[in-house]
Formats: structure tokens, C-alpha cells, sequence
């Protein structure tokens, strides 16, 4: 079993990157940090490594997805509240990031996204620790004939 995640994305400016995503109020870990990567980090757990596109296609044989013309992942992270998931967006908006999708509210569950100056697809989402009304996933799951929930 896994015990940290180190998602590994493509960037055209390592320093632009740095400065949008610590805008967003994330730190970086300096070992792990030169000219050509960073480690961005989610918690302890978790982790985003920022590369230079140069550096990055020294990891695979498959060609690098232009990010601004094709979505090749959505990664999303939650927050504590339905305001900070308003304010993070601002922020992203604000320092160099543009638009991605409206706002769902789901009652129990709200999103919101933005891309971030590659064009990488980025959530933020509140959840409400009780989760959804019981008689809500019971109804969703007979209408749909499967699992019920939204996209995340």
C-alpha cells in the first residue's frame, strides 16, 4: 500500500509556478528543489513535483500533453470551507490563473476550479464531515441505477 503520492506535472516556468501556487498558500521543500523541479507540498502525504517540460520528458517515452488544449488530469484538493474554496479561486484568478468550470453546489459538497498558468486543470472542493443526507444517496442510487454522488 502507498504511504505518499508525488503527482509529477509538466511546467513551462518553474519560477512562475512557484510564485502562483505560494500565492495559493502552498510551501515547497528546498531538498527537493533546483533549477529544473520542485517539490510542492499538499501535506505530509502528498506531493505535487513541478518540472521543467525538458525535465519532465526525461521521465517517459510518451509525448507531454499540451495542457492548455487538453485536459490530462483533474487534480483536486479540499479546503475547510465553502469561503475558502470562493477565496482560493480568487487567489488563483488573481495571480495568473484563468478560468476552468462554474461552481457546483451540491448542498454537502461544493466546488469550484480554476487552471493554473500551464493550463493544468485544479479543483477545490468543500466537504461537509457528515456527508450527504442518507435519504439523498438513497434516492440518487435508485434513479441512476448505480452508485450515487457527484463528480468530484
Amino acid at each position: 500500500m502507498a504511504t505518499q503520492i508525488f503527482f509529477n506535472l509538466p511546467v513551462k516556468d518553474l519560477n512562475r509556478s512557484v510564485e502562483f501556487f505560494a500565492a495559493l498558500g502552498f510551501s515547497f521543500n528546498p531538498d527537493y528543489t533546483d533549477e529544473n523541479a520542485t517539490c510542492m507540498i499538499i501535506n505530509e502525504n502528498a506531493y505535487v513535483m513541478l518540472l521543467v517540460d525538458t525535465f519532465f520528458k526525461t521521465f517517459t517515452s510518451k509525448g507531454v500533453a499540451n495542457s492548455k488544449d487538453s485536459a490530462e488530469a483533474i487534480i483536486a484538493y479540499s479546503v475547510d470551507s465553502r469561503e475558502a474554496v470562493d477565496e482560493a479561486v480568487k487567489t488563483a484568478l488573481a495571480s495568473g490563473g484563468s478560468p476552468s468550470e462554474d461552481p457546483q453546489d451540491y448542498g454537502f459538497m461544493y466546488n469550484h476550479s480554476f487552471q493554473d498558468p500551464d493550463g493544468h486543470l485544479w479543483e477545490v472542493m468543500w466537504m461537509d464531515p457528515a456527508g450527504p443526507p442518507a435519504d439523498s444517496v438513497a434516492a440518487d442510487s435508485m434513479s441512476t441505477g448505480g452508485s450515487a454522488g457527484p463528480r468530484s
